[in-house]
């Protein structure tokens, strides 16, 4: 059984007829052809598919297309503006914030999800927002001084 769906994505509305059981990182991936957002795990504990819906921080591996109808989406695709990187990604570059690059995107999603709710927050509050996503190569210094370099503040100085 299919249903029609509307969802803006990064900012462009897309309508479309998606199988009810469509997964979002599928309508992303395949239909839409957003690749930035990958499938680690396929249960949404590793954090790999994290895209934000309607600003809030999502597995869209676990996450049907048809669920979200009408919803806001962002992935790693839309977060940069007019050819500049966002600061995230830009900070995930200079401060080795990605390894294998596998995580890489949901890393960044869920960093810009913390700082736009928080903007200066403690390096703990870095390693517990983070924690839901994983990184097999263990970047985690990486990951947490490029969070910290995009909130303009340095690990440890206000843990």
């Amino acid at each position: 059984m299919n249903q029609q769906i509307r969802l803006t994505v990064n900012g462009t509305e897309h309508r479309s007829e998606v199988p009810a059981r469509r997964l979002l990182v599928d309508f992303l991936r395949y239909d839409l052809g957003l690749t930035g957002t990958k499938e680690g795990c396929s249960v949404g504990v590793c954090g790999a598919c994290t895209v934000l819906i309607d600003g809030e921080m999502a597995a869209s591996c676990i996450t049907l297309a048809a669920a979200v109808d009408g919803a806001q989406i962002t992935t790693i695709e839309g977060i940069a503006q007019d050819g500049k990187l966002h600061p995230v990604q830009q900070a995930f570059i200079d401060h080795g914030g990605f390894q294998c690059g596998i995580c890489t995107p949901g890393q960044v999603m869920a960093a810009k999800a913390l700082l736009d709710e928080n903007p200066n927050p403690t390096e703990d509050e870095i390693k517990a927002w983070m924690m839901g996503n994983l990184c097999r190569c263990t970047g985690y210094y990486g990951i947490l001084n490029s969070v910290a370099a995009a909130a303009g503040s340095t690990p440890g100085s206000n843990a």
